[in-house]
């Protein structure tokens, strides 16, 4: 993991994932204000749309990425992956989807997040990034995991070649779900070990996101999986958390490009 600062912006860097155009951004170094403040990504959370139109521009000049050629999903907690040629002309996002994937350089994916898991995907060998937004649904759904069955499918990648980085989301000590949740870590897993905490004193759940996704990965053949383990949770002075903040917050971004 690194830590960058351009401009006032702070952004994390997956050391695997270097030879990619990449960061997941924090919320500090914006235009936004208060609840949103101040480097706010999503642009149907309250905000100015100028505030949110400017806040892009300075991630993507941060990162020294093609802004004109930028892609994006409308994310609904799926695990559907679309796979990214060019943006859509006269409209800001591909699909409805969580998972975007291309071949083409100077292309970039961008995906924001506010309390679930940013995925990020690298394979050097046959030029192939993705990204993936994984909340409890997308996780139990496999998304991470479907993803890179997209990358294998269309692009003919290899498992072992595949480089994944599991972003800040919020952490197993606050992640309280409810039984349905348990049920459906059950029946994707097969199992909750290691995913699933029971409280000491009312046994009530918690779902560790991060090993799930890890999990998930790594049923799928990927090897090389690095982890930023920074709860949004518990760092709102660097990070938007839905949770945390009782929804009244923004949301970060996540960029990669070839």
């Amino acid at each position: 993991m690194k830590q960058q600062t351009e401009k006032g912006l702070v952004y994390y860097q997956f050391e695997s994932l270097l030879p990619a155009k990449h960061g997941i951004f924090t919320r500090k170094g914006g235009v936004s204000q208060a609840p949103w403040a101040s480097l706010n990504m999503g642009g149907n959370v309250g905000d100015a749309p100028h505030a949110v139109r400017r806040n892009h521009d300075l991630m993507y000049e941060a990162l020294q990425v093609n802004q004109e050629r930028v892609c994006t999903v409308w994310q609904v907690h799926s695990a559907d992956t679309v796979i990214a040629y060019q943006p859509v002309k006269g409209r800001r996002w591909l699909a409805l989807a969580d998972g975007l994937i291309t071949d083409r350089t100077d292309t970039p994916l961008v995906m924001r997040y506010a309390d679930c898991v940013p995925l990020l995907f690298l394979d050097p060998v046959q030029g192939v990034i993705g990204i993936a937004h994984a909340g409890w649904r997308g996780t139990v759904s496999g998304v991470g995991s479907r993803l890179v069955q997209t990358m294998i499918q269309a692009f003919n990648c290899k498992p072992s070649n595949i480089r994944a980085g599991i972003g800040p989301s919020i952490g197993p000590d606050h992640y309280q779900v409810g039984e349905e949740v348990v049920e459906a870590v059950q029946k994707h897993f097969g199992t909750t070990e290691g995913l699933i905490m029971r409280h000491p004193d009312d046994g009530t759940a918690y779902l560790n996101l991060w090993e799930a996704n890890r999990l998930d990965l790594q049923r799928a053949g990927v090897e090389q999986i690095e982890l930023i383990a920074i709860s949004t949770y518990s760092n709102t002075d660097e990070f938007f958390s839905h949770r945390a903040e009782k929804g009244k917050t923004g949301r970060f971004g996540a960029v990669i490009s070839l």
